[in-house]
């Protein structure tokens, strides 16, 4: 990763093993990192340094993760993607609905890690500053509410079009089925899933190449979806990193 300026990363982990394989396996990917091994200290660390993007472990040992994210959240509007062990779908669920960014398991790779970072601290940086979207062949005018594909105009219906907009507006950012459904379709919605299948089947149907393995709107199984920028450079050579946390 060439950069100009680099990035300050918090670590939130009790395992030192952890902690340490992080900080020397992204110091030359340009991610300066901070670490810490409870709650309390990642969450006065957050506020005395105001890292760029956090990493955050789950099992601590002085309060629970979620409780972390929480107190966060009340403040910190940076990215804070979730590094656990925990696999079930509720906690899955729970932490992004709480205000996580992404979710990763453990034991994870190294390269879906820089994968979800880099997409973690872009879509924070550009967010909607910019009216244009443009990934692949796709670009997305929001000041117009101009689809085109390859150079061709694509007709959305208006809620196609909002759940689209949610979609870029998120980008990177694993979204769960409840918050996709409040951000376009109100609160009330929240246990219509099969409708918001539905639409993405229309978008994947209008704006993928392929429909039946899209690259542009990924499913997180039993979750959500996520946005994918297809210019987004191919990951690194994964190499899995172990745990027992």
């Amino acid at each position: 990763m060439n950069q100009s300026k680099k990035q300050h990363l918090l670590v939130i982990d009790d395992e030192n093993q952890i902690r340490r394989f992080i900080r020397l396996a992204l110091a030359p990917h340009g991610y300066d990192v901070l670490e810490a091994r409870t709650g309390e200290e990642g969450i006065q660390l957050a506020i005395q340094q105001s890292p760029d993007g956090i990493i955050l472990d789950l099992g601590l040992p002085d309060m629970d993760g979620i409780r972390v994210l929480h107190q966060l959240r009340e403040w910190y509007q940076g990215p804070i993607i979730i590094l656990s062990v925990r696999d079930d779908e509720e906690s899955i669920v729970n932490a992004l609905d709480s205000g996580a960014h992404d979710y990763i398991r453990k034991p994870f790779m190294l390269g879906e890690l820089l994968a979800r970072l880099r997409l973690a601290m872009r879509s924070h940086q550009v967010g909607l500053a910019t009216p244009v979207y443009s990934s692949g062949g796709l670009v997305v005018d929001l000041a117009t509410r101009k689809v085109t594909l390859e150079g061709k105009e694509i007709r959305l219906t208006v809620t196609e079009y909002e759940l689209l907009k949610c979609l870029i507006k998120h980008r990177g950012k694993v979204l769960t089925h409840n918050q996709i459904l409040t951000e376009v379709w109100g609160p009330k919605s929240v246990e219509h899933i099969q409708y918001l299948r539905v639409y993405i089947g229309h978008l994947r149907q209008k704006l993928e190449t392929d429909a039946n393995k899209p690259k542009l709107i990924i499913t997180e199984p039993g979750v959500g979806y996520r946005m994918q920028n297809l210019e987004a450079p191919t990951a690194e050579t994964p190499e899995p990193v172990s745990s027992e946390a």
